[in-house]
């Protein structure tokens, strides 16, 4: 009876498996399929017009710039003119390489190139990873004109903290539900993507302002998280499935959600109609817009908030000592089900706001949360694993870390230094900064 009853479990587990990593692949090839169908390849054009307002970038579209495609060998593939996104999108027959040019003499009047010789950016056809792609132009000022050191410095701390904010929040969902159920969700990224394009679709395709649509996105955010754990988790952990398996099944389904987001939205990247177009404001020697200086604030509040929650409220107490001991805390009457029903709703919820405001900051896409996710593991590493405040503390300074590092090495490789954090942790001191260290064997 017992070896039937371990029987049946091995067969559900291979069919969850792969009905999880099947559905990713078919979702993936559905994708590819669609896209390739429907949309020609294009490049995308942008001219921006930058400034500088203590040491801090500012940048906005210039249109009427004329836009020409060629050929390397020089044939015309097609020309256009910005419009006023500063946006300009030509559509070319196939992935190939390409040299894009705008006409300098176009420019209005009073810009110039930042530098004369990227009036023409070649791309191979390696780049085209979708079935678009983007250049940008730059007039005005260089990013590193009239700033000195110190400023530069200060602007780069700004910034971190603002990334710190949202990867703290996104972490510590993530870790709580590591805490509470032994978990490790690599479909994380994926919850925070769901909040990016949920507020897009309410925002931009309802044309519903995001301070009211931003608490429905949330709410939808948390009852996302109930899905997945009601659909798929709570029934596997029901039926005796271990956590490396249920681990597999996460990869599986990021991977599914990410195709789908992809089929739906699209490989381009789209910006948030509210607070789109907005000029930084000085202070002292930082430059920050009322946008990102309104999140950031809201982004201490509710940290804050979830901290307190759990230091002082009745459910929070039940939340730490489910993540300390499931077993002892059920034995002193605590309704575990319950409280890892609520560390999904909030995990859900906070991923959400996590990718509102990151959608607000940067811009949308259908990979947003995939690309923070080693971020939010190193920032809960760091701080230590299943641990809310440690999650709360590691990606703060994850954040910030990555910020400042771009004063040292290229942008393009400013995660790099915040994965090696994540290594020399993992060796030095894998219980993070708040964890606690285990005997092992």
């Amino acid at each position: 009876m017992l070896g039937d009853k371990e029987s049946r479990r091995r067969v559900l587990l291979k069919f969850v498996l792969a009905l999880t990593c099947g559905s990713g692949l078919v979702g993936g090839l559905s994708a590819s399929h669609s896209a390739a169908a429907s949309d020609d390849y294009s490049i995308v054009a942008s001219v921006q017009n930058q400034t500088l307002v203590n040491g801090s970038t500012s940048r906005l579209p210039v249109a009427s710039v004329s836009v020409t495609v060629t050929k390397t060998d020089g044939s015309k593939i097609g020309s256009g003119v910005t419009d006023e996104n500063g946006l300009c999108t030509i559509v070319v027959p196939s992935r190939d390489n390409y040299l894009i040019s705008i006409d300098t003499a176009s420019l209005p009047d009073g810009l110039t190139m930042i530098d004369a010789n990227k009036s023409t950016v070649s791309i191979s056809k390696d780049l085209f990873t979708t079935n678009t792609k983007r250049v940008t132009f730059f007039t005005g000022q260089g990013a590193e004109s009239g700033a000195s050191e110190f400023e530069r410095i200060l602007q780069r701390l700004t910034d971190g903290i603002r990334l710190g904010l949202i990867i703290a929040m996104c972490s510590v969902g993530l870790s709580l539900v590591f805490g509470t159920t032994g978990l490790t969700n690599f479909a994380h990224g994926e919850m925070v993507t769901f909040g990016g394009l949920m507020a897009f679709y309410f925002n931009v395709i309802l044309e519903i302002p995001i301070l009211i649509s931003g608490p429905v996105v949330i709410i939808l955010g948390g009852l996302f998280g109930l899905l997945l754990n009601w659909g798929i988790f709570a029934r596997l952990t029901k039926r005796g499935i271990g956590l490396i398996s249920q681990l597999v099944v996460t990869v599986g389904l990021s991977i599914m959600l990410r195709n789908i987001y992809l089929f739906q939205f699209g490989g381009r990247t789209k910006q948030l109609s509210s607070y789109s177009k907005q000029t930084n404001l000085e202070i002292g020697p930082i430059g920050i817009t009322p946008r990102d200086l309104t999140t950031a604030i809201l982004g201490v509040i509710i940290l804050v908030s979830v901290a307190l929650f759990l230091q002082r409220s009745r459910l929070g107490k039940a939340i730490r000592a489910v993540s300390d001991n499931v077993q002892l805390a059920s034995a002193t009457g605590i309704d575990t089900r319950k409280v890892i029903k609520l560390v999904w709703f909030a995990g859900g919820a906070l991923a959400a706001t996590g990718g509102i405001f990151r959608g607000l900051d940067e811009q949308v896409s259908f990979s947003m949360g995939s690309d923070l996710l080693f971020l939010m593991f190193a920032g809960i590493t760091l701080g230590g694993l299943g641990s809310a405040f440690g999650a709360l503390i590691g990606g703060f300074f994850i954040g910030i870390f990555v910020e400042m590092s771009s004063l040292l090495v290229p942008s393009e490789l400013k995660v790099a230094p915040a994965l090696f954090i994540l290594i020399v942790v993992l060796i030095v001191r894998p219980q993070g900064i708040l964890g606690k260290s285990q005997r092992v064997g």
